[in-house]
């Protein structure tokens, strides 16, 4: 909702500053131009093989808890109930570190995310700029939601993209 209203507030603003009939308004499809790019497809193989790493420590640390559990659980009938509470002490505690490593991992990938997709992001919004005055563009929108209708030479993402890998 927030997104549409400021893609409105900027319309009705283009509209104020700009003759209605020469306005020309076009959009970029970010995430397909990003993944399109040799350098976003980079990023996310690079993103990926983080992910990947990450996942294979969680999915170990997870079988181990599932280990403790069980072991507990069949132990449960022979321990004291000393030893049985201390038992389940540890395993909440273990409980609890795994789930600190997981909430870790979340934000470790999703900052490594937007270190890699930073600079791509500044390099594309410079191209963007550029394709569009070449093109005679007085607005680019990202992506066309909120938009109802838009004509396809408005899409501007293939050309962003070709320009894109054209820069160095």
């Amino acid at each position: 909702m927030k997104r549409q209203m400021t893609v409105i507030a900027g319309l009705i603003l283009a509209a104020g500053l700009v003759h209605a009939a020469d306005a020309k308004i076009g959009f970029v499809d970010m995430q397909k131009a990003i993944q399109t790019t040799a350098a976003g497809k980079k990023a996310k193989s690079e993103l990926e093989g983080e992910f990947n790493k990450k996942k294979k420590e969680l999915e170990k640390k997870e079988a181990d808890l599932k280990k403790m559990s069980e072991d507990l659980e069949r132990k449960k009938s022979v321990l004291s109930e000393e030893v049985l509470g201390k038992k389940q002490q540890e395993f909440q505690e273990e409980m609890l570190k795994y789930r600190d490593v997981v909430g870790k991992s979340q934000i470790e990938i999703q900052k490594k995310e937007r270190d890699l997709t930073a600079p791509i992001l500044e390099k594309m919004k410079k191209v963007i700029e550029k394709v569009a005055k070449e093109k005679g563009y007085s607005m680019v929108l990202e992506n066309n939601q909120g938009v109802l209708y838009a004509s396809a030479d408005s899409d501007l993402t293939d050309a962003v993209v070709k320009a894109f890998e054209k820069e160095k």
